[in-house]
This record gives C-alpha cells, sequence and structure tokens, in this order.
C-alpha cells in the first residue's frame, strides 16, 4: 500500500478549544477515510506543526495520489474548525523519500 504524509502548520486555536483537539481532529477526520500509521505534533523554527502518516488503497499512481491530496485537503477544513492553520503538504513516500505530491515540482 502507498505511505504518504500529511504535514500542517499550526498558528493558532480558535476560541472555546483545547490544545489535544487539534490533533484529534486530524486524526479522526483522517481515519474515517484511510489507514492512519501514525500521527505526532512537533514544534519547527517555532510554530507547532502535526504530522500524520496513512496507506490509501493501490491503484494508479496519479489516483492514489489524488487521494491523498482530497485527504489532506479533507484534515485542513477539519482542523480550520478548531484551529487556525497554514497550508497542508501532502508527500509520498518513495524508495525511502517523503516526496510532496502536486503542485510545481510535485509528483
Amino acid at each position: 500500500m502507498p505511505s504518504f504524509r500529511v504535514i500542517l502548520r499550526i498558528s493558532g486555536l480558535r476560541p472555546g478549544n483545547a490544545p489535544e483537539s487539534v490533533l484529534s481532529t486530524a486524526v479522526d477526520t483522517l481515519g474515517s477515510i484511510h489507514l492512519v500509521e501514525a500521527n505526532q505534533l512537533d514544534v519547527v523554527r517555532g510554530v507547532p506543526q502535526i504530522s500524520l502518516r496513512f496507506t490509501v488503497e493501490a491503484g494508479q499512481f496519479d489516483a492514489e495520489n489524488r487521494q491523498a491530496s482530497n485527504a489532506g485537503a479533507s484534515v485542513r477544513h477539519a482542523v480550520e474548525s478548531v484551529a487556525v492553520t497554514g497550508p497542508v503538504t501532502v508527500a509520498r513516500r518513495i524508495r525511502g523519500k517523503w516526496l510532496p505530491i502536486g503542485g510545481a515540482g510535485g509528483l
């Protein structure tokens, strides 16, 4: 099964939401679509960032990437209800490296 990763920076919490709601919302949303293999919260250059690793059903390469990209958009949309986010990054694991999908220079 192809492995992907969603990365989302968090700028702040929306009023009335606990910090742990950010990661749990992301995991619940992604888990309702695909198998979530791992999740973590990091602070990169002073900015909180969540990362979720997941798989999609094997199929055609482009279709797999579309599924992963759609999943990333769904995660961002859901997390926006509890936090202010930046753009979402979706990467695919290829030969031991995480390569961004979509956009300029993507797969």
